[in-house]
C-alpha cells in the first residue's frame, strides 16, 4: 500500500489544481436527483448541464476518476472554494471536515481489498455537501455507492426524504463499514500466520508480519482522526445534519471507534507473533543444541576410550604395555565397552528429563 501525497512546488499560489496523472480507466460523472415521488439518473458529460438547485429536490454528483478540468468546472458550477478543490486532487489528504460557510468539506479513506493479489488498497473519498447538493469524488471507478443507489431507487423514504445531510451520512457509513472487511481479512491472515508459526517457524512469516504491521500503521492512520472527524460533525452541524439524521451519525461515531479498537487489538496481537516467532526459533534452537550437546557428550567417553586404544604401546617391551592388545576377544571387548557408555549415557539423559 502507497503512502503518498502530491505536493506542489514550494511557493505555488494556495487552491492551485495542478495536474495529475492520466487514469487508468476513464472519467465517469453520475448525477441522480430524487425526491419522495421522484428519481432521475443520467451521466453527466458537461457540468454546465446540470440543473439549477431548488430545495424541492436534492442532487447528488458521483464522480469516479480525477480529470482538473472537470473538476474545475464543477468547482465553479457549485461555488466550491478552491482550497477544498485543491485538497480533491491531491489525494493522501488526513481524514478530516471543514466548514466553508456554505458548505462542508469532508475527506476521508476507503480502504478495500484487491482481488488481483489481496492486498490492502486505499482510495481518498472527498466529499462536498452544500444544502441542495452533494458532489462526491473517488480516486476510481468502483460499486462502491451502488448500495446507496439501489436504496434510492427502491425509493426508501428516509433516505429520498432526508435531504442532502442524509445523503452524506449514508455515503459515510458506507465508507466506515468497508473498514471491517479488510480489518477481518487482516486478522484472517493472522491467525493463518500464527498457525505456520506454532507448527514450524519460517522466515517468509515474518516479512508477512511487516507487511500487516504496515497495512495497520495506515489504516490506523486514517481511522483515528476519522472517529475525532465524525465526532466533530455530530457536534457541530446542525444546519446540515437535522436531529433524526444525526442519532445515524452517532452509530457511525460508534463504529469508527470500533474500528480504532480492532485496528489497535490486531497491532498488539502483530507485535505477539513477533514475539512468539522469536520464541519459538529461540526453543527450536534449543532442541537442536540439547541434540548436539547429547551426541557430543555421549562421543566423550568413546573418544576416550578409541584415543586411549590409539596409544602405540609395544606389549612385547613391557607386560604393562596394553596387554588386551593380543587378548583374542580384545576388539569387541572395546566395541561393548562403548556400547555400554553409551547407552548408560541415554538411559541417565532419560531418567533426568534431558530426552
Amino acid at each position: 500500500m502507497e503512502i503518498f501525497k502530491r505536493r506542489h512546488v514550494p511557493g505555488t499560489a494556495p487552491g492551485t489544481l495542478a495536474a495529475t496523472e492520466p487514469p487508468a480507466e476513464p472519467i465517469r460523472a453520475r448525477y441522480v436527483e430524487y425526491r419522495l415521488d421522484t428519481l432521475v439518473e443520467s451521466d453527466l458529460v458537461d457540468p454546465k448541464e446540470m440543473p439549477e438547485a431548488t430545495p424541492e429536490l436534492t442532487q447528488w454528483l458521483d464522480v469516479e476518476g480525477h480529470d482538473v478540468g472537470l473538476i474545475t468546472a464543477l468547482g465553479q458550477r457549485l461555488s466550491i472554494h478552491p482550497l477544498a478543490l485543491e485538497d480533491v486532487i491531491n489525494v493522501g489528504q488526513r481524514t478530516k471536515s471543514e466548514d466553508f460557510e456554505s458548505a462542508i468539506f469532508v475527506v476521508l479513506d476507503h480502504f478495500f481489498i484487491d482481488g488481483d493479489n489481496g492486498a490492502v488498497g486505499k482510495e481518498q473519498i472527498s466529499l462536498v455537501v452544500q444544502p441542495d447538493v452533494v458532489l462526491s469524488v473517488r480516486e476510481r471507478r468502483s460499486d462502491l455507492f451502488e448500495p446507496i443507489r439501489a436504496r434510492l431507487r427502491l425509493g426508501k423514504p428516509r433516505i429520498r426524504g432526508g435531504g442532502t445531510g442524509y445523503l452524506a451520512y449514508a455515503l459515510i457509513d458506507t465508507v466506515v463499514d468497508h473498514i471491517f472487511p479488510v480489518l477481518e481479512s487482516i486478522g484472517d491472515s493472522m491467525e493463518d500466520i500464527e498457525a505456520s508459526l506454532l507448527d514450524r517457524p519460517d522466515p517468509e512469516d515474518v516479512a508477512a508480519l511487516h507487511e500487516l504491521r504496515s497495512q495497520l500503521l495506515v489504516i490506523r492512520k486514517s481511522v483515528w482522526p476519522l472517529r475525532d472527524m465524525l465526532s466533530g460533525l455530530y457536534r457541530s452541524s446542525e444546519d446540515f445534519f437535522n436531529d433524526e439524521t444525526r442519532l445515524y451519525l452517532r452509530d457511525v461515531v460508534d463504529h469508527a471507534t470500533m474500528a480504532v479498537d480492532i485496528v489497535e487489538t490486531l497491532r498488539e496481537m502483530v507485535s505477539s507473533l513477533m514475539d512468539l516467532y522469536l520464541s519459538s526459533v529461540s526453543n527450536r534452537m534449543n532442541e537442536i543444541m540439547k541434540v548436539l550437546t547429547i551426541i557430543a557428550t555421549i562421543f566423550i567417553p568413546l573418544s576416550f576410550v578409541a584415543g586411549l586404544y590409539g596409544m602405540n604401546f609395544d606389549p612385547s617391551v613391557s607386560p604393562l604395555n596394553m596387554p588386551e592388545l593380543g587378548w583374542y576377544w580384545g576388539y569387541p571387548f572395546a566395541l561393548g565397552v562403548m556400547a555400554v557408555v553409551a547407552l548408560g549415557l541415554l538411559v541417565f539423559f532419560r531418567r533426568r528429563g534431558w530426552l
